[in-house]
């Protein structure tokens, strides 16, 4: 079984130590508040106080903490240590932090993988459980059985080490609208007396539709080609108005639609008006920048 160190132990980190734990690997920890550290030693985790030893103690390296830099911040005391070593990282961040992250690795020997973690903690370990990463193929290669025990659909996109930064980003870009869409329904039916659990059953079906619909808006982006709508974008700049009267009964704030539905006015007046609704793509892509004169 491949010594496995984690370094950070937040929610997920914690999840993480102890998904390696319970799969009988190794398992090295450390964490600037070490405190943590002691429900994880109770459980068979060797906790490193000292960076250095935490790297030294494993050929496999998975730092989840805040970002990019505060990784960087972390290791950076260990830096001569890492020679070698696989470094995997598993935060948040941009793609752009990713390529730092990774020419910084290289720069000290390391062996880079970035990766994202498309679930909750409760969720580490689980057969089902997405994680990708972009970067050194020979190292998700080599790791794979060691890196499947944080989740089961485990996925290597590509070389290129900010892959899966630019995937989280882009994927993730969903959450937040979906989210505030709830929980803007949730205060219109209570404002009527309703729970918002009663709203769940019909949103988890309204989910299902859109992501069945989903393969067919990707192949309308891909292609270029709107003319064929299920829903045009004339039907959504119509149901603006409905949101706004919704907002006004319910004395529901919806001004973060606002927006979304000048994304909407925007693709009418570029002509997408009787186009498929995904043709918004189109007025979300930016004119690229002219060349920088010499």
């Amino acid at each position: 079984m491949t010594p496995v160190t984690v370094i950070g132990l937040g929610s997920m980190g914690t999840a993480l130590a102890e998904a390696f734990v319970e799969a009988g690997h190794p398992t090295t920890v450390w964490n600037r508040t070490a405190a943590k550290a002691a429900p994880l030693v109770a459980k068979g985790a060797t906790h490193a106080g000292a960076i250095e030893a935490a790297v030294a103690a494993s050929p496999l390296v998975i730092a989840c903490l805040t970002g990019y830099d505060a990784t960087r911040r972390a290791l950076e005391p260990a830096a001569a240590t890492l020679a070698g070593r696989a470094l995997v990282t598993l935060n948040s961040g941009s793609p752009a932090g990713a390529r730092e992250m990774a020419a910084w690795a290289a720069g000290h020997g390391a062996r880079f993988l970035d990766g994202a973690i498309k679930n909750v903690p409760s969720a580490v370990g689980a057969p089902d459980t997405l994680l990708y990463y972009g970067g050194d193929k020979t190292v998700f290669d080599e790791h794979l059985a060691t890196l499947k025990v944080m989740g089961g659909d485990t996925v290597h996109l590509g070389a290129e080490p900010d892959l899966a930064a630019l995937y989280e980003m882009a994927v993730g870009a969903t959450l937040l609208p979906a989210l505030v869409g709830f929980f803007q329904g949730a205060a219109a039916v209570q404002a009527r007396g309703l729970e918002a659990g009663s709203l769940v059953r019909f949103t988890v079906k309204w989910l299902e539709m859109i992501a069945a619909l989903l393969p067919e808006y990707a192949r309308e982006i891909d292609s270029g080609d709107y003319s064929q709508p299920q829903s045009s974008v004339n039907l959504f700049l119509e149901g603006a108005a409905y949101d706004a009267e919704l907002g006004r009964e319910a004395n529901v704030d919806v001004a973060w639609q606002e927006p979304l539905h000048d994304l909407v006015r925007r693709a009418v007046e570029a002509g997408h008006g009787e186009h498929s609704i995904s043709a918004l793509t189109e007025v979300l892509r930016k004119p690229e920048r002219a060349a920088s004169a010499p």
